[in-house]
């Protein structure tokens, strides 16, 4: 397994003979990963070699030569002129059309996203520079489009800028994302958690670069000028050139997960080849971004839903531990919540059986302190520590591993020791120095989410998160795990309340309290039931009308969990309950929620 072989590669010589020996005398006799490891320094930065049997043993390492020019706290000026293209290739639309829709507004209409012709040239803020894309050209090398989902509904769009087939590179690039991360106060947060990746070997992470944006408009101006389109922060398309960059097989699995907890799906998830694959279904779940072939993914997915297979023997044949630990304890110390079933890749070498975890969006992380100060209700309950992955059920069988625990403990360990406060606010003073100065300047100050003293206090408190965020991970051990309640059911004149159970890491004995509420605020209760030992409840039905259900587990010791299911209002989530309709003629109808 591989935390046997973890220990042999920290211990060599003479387990390196016992290794090397046992596998003379028992090659091909199953399917333990025997590993060691050393290092050799060349060319392109420090190189682990690993003397490995097998290809499903290998650590993935991100090349270090594509950060050795890093400038963290520099700007690049990109100047970008639009214009109408042709039908045959969807470009014949206007700048206006491109800003006006948004991702779910296309899926209404049943259309790909509109794109238009761009000429994109990169240089200073003295205009485009020689040596660079662009320069001295005159018609367009890329095509333009929004990009994003939920970020498409803001006011200020993000863009993907994609240069044509033989019009160059930029940075070893032909996608270049601009996210102008408006969501997010600091409009720093996503630069700072990759610049945090780059330095941490048991991650692979993605270059970023803050760009100041300019536009030129000839969708409906011949006579147009340039246009200040503020800053935004370039991040390196998770795609196969990607892949390539940084070392990784560009001929692997790639799927970036849109929302998924790595159920078997049967009736989605299926092999191309078969007469029932939706590709659109499929990808709903997961979007596919390298080789089609779904066996190794169905293969895997049938070993994590088989408990009969022990989660160690799964991690073992289809997983690195040292990967999945290492981005768990990332997300948890940096308060990336959204990471439950979404916002991350998968990716699978082309020859190997193992799956690698790759971060992706980090927009949410270290905001706890931000949507404090502006009063948003999120980020709270089970989103805290490990309680926050229970939802998916290979991240719920891992954890419920000690073993695994350990082993996630000792990479938010080291991650810690890293990520150290004075070593935040250093980052965070530059980042500030360069954002807010645009960030307070037209066009962003249209719509900065914060005040200038806001801002500044906020800035102030993030170096501090990492730490309280630990307390938060400690403080998610002792909870009891959240759980999904079901909606009631009428029978007669009573009506039947259920839930799931919760589970307790040390074994505590674990009572509910279940109460049913005319308003989310739990104001005007009339059914309530303490410490009860049983998923269940039963109440009188009531009459027709809205109504709210809550549940809360608590263990021995006191400590307290929430249901996984919430109710949104325009304050944000409230935890731990359902919201449900009785209807005239007795019917149950539930109040689902989409986002």
């Amino acid at each position: 397994m591989k935390g046997d072989g973890r220990l042999r590669r920290n211990k060599t010589g003479v387990l390196l003979l016992l290794s090397l020996l046992l596998a003379g005398l028992c090659s091909g006799c199953g399917t333990e990963k025997t590993v060691t490891e050393e290092t050799e320094q060349t060319e392109a930065g420090t190189v682990v070699k690993e003397a490995v049997k097998d290809i499903n043993s290998v650590h993935l390492r991100d090349k270090e030569t594509l950060y050795e020019n890093d400038d963290e706290d520099s700007v690049v000026t990109m100047y970008l002129t639009v214009s109408r293209g042709n039908t045959s290739e969807h470009t014949d639309h206007s700048w206006e059309e491109i800003n006006s829709y948004s991702a779910y507004d296309y899926e209404d209409m049943g259309v790909a996203r509109y794109q238009v012709n761009g000429l994109l040239q990169v240089g200073d803020e003295d205009g485009p520079v020689a040596g660079e894309v662009g320069y001295g050209e005159s018609v367009p090398n890329a095509t333009v489009q929004i990009r994003g989902q939920t970020s498409s509904r803001n006011a200020q769009k993000n863009y993907k800028i994609e240069l044509k087939k033989n019009k160059g590179t930029w940075r070893g690039q032909r996608t270049i994302n601009l996210n102008k991360h408006m969501t997010e106060g600091l409009r720093f947060r996503n630069k700072l958690s990759y610049d945090l990746i780059k330095t941490v070997p048991q991650m692979i992470g993605l270059r970023t670069q803050f760009v100041h944006l300019y536009v030129k408009d000839l969708t409906e101006d011949d006579d147009a000028a340039f246009e200040d389109y503020g800053l935004y922060t370039q991040v390196e398309q998770l795609n196969k050139t990607t892949l390539k960059n940084h070392g990784l097989d560009a001929n692997g699995q790639l799927y970036k997960i849109n929302s998924f907890e790595f159920y078997r799906y049967e009736d989605v998830i299926r092999m191309k080849e078969d007469p029932d694959y939706d590709q659109t279904a499929f990808e709903e779940l997961l979007e596919i971004k390298g080789d089609s072939d779904h066996s190794k993914l169905i293969a895997m997915l049938e070993a994590v839903n088989d408990n009969s297979i022990p989660i160690g023997t799964v991690l073992d044949r289809y997983f690195d531990e040292e990967n999945l630990t290492y981005w768990m304890a990332f997300q948890i110390l940096t308060g990336n919540v959204d990471t439950q079933n979404r916002n991350m890749f998968l990716y699978s070498p082309l020859n190997s059986d193992t799956w690698y975890f790759l971060d992706w969006d980090n927009d949410g992380s270290f905001m706890r302190p931000e949507y404090e100060m502006t009063g948003f209700s999120d980020q709270g309950s089970w989103e805290i520590g490990i309680s926050n992955y229970w939802g998916n059920v290979l991240f719920q069988r891992c954890l419920k591993s000690e073993e695994f625990r350990d082993a996630l403990d000792a990479a938010i360990q080291d991650l810690r020791s890293s990520f150290t406060e004075e070593r935040l606010q250093t980052m965070v003073d530059g980042y500030k120095a360069v954002v807010k100065p645009y960030l307070y300047s037209m066009p962003d100050q249209m719509n900065a989410p914060l005040t200038s003293s806001q801002y500044d206090e906020i800035a102030a408190a993030l170096p501090k998160e990492i730490e309280q965020n630990y307390q938060l991970y400690l403080e998610s051990l002792k909870e009891p795990m959240p759980f999904y309640i079901g909606v009631p059911k009428a029978d007669g004149t009573n009506l039947s309340l259920t839930w799931d159970v919760s589970f307790d890491f040390d074994a505590e004995d674990i009572t509910y309290t279940v109460e049913v509420a005319k308003d989310y605020q739990f104001q005007n209760v009339i059914f309530q039931k303490q410490g009860l030992k049983i998923p269940e409840a039963e109440m009188e039905l009531p009459k027709a009308g809205q109504y709210f259900l809550r549940v809360r587990a608590e263990n021995a010791s006191g400590y307290t969990q929430d249901a996984f299911d919430y109710y949104v209002t325009d304050e944000g989530k409230h935890y731990g309950m359902i919201c449900f309709y009785v209807t005239e003629d007795g019917a149950i109808e539930e109040d689902v929620y989409e986002e």
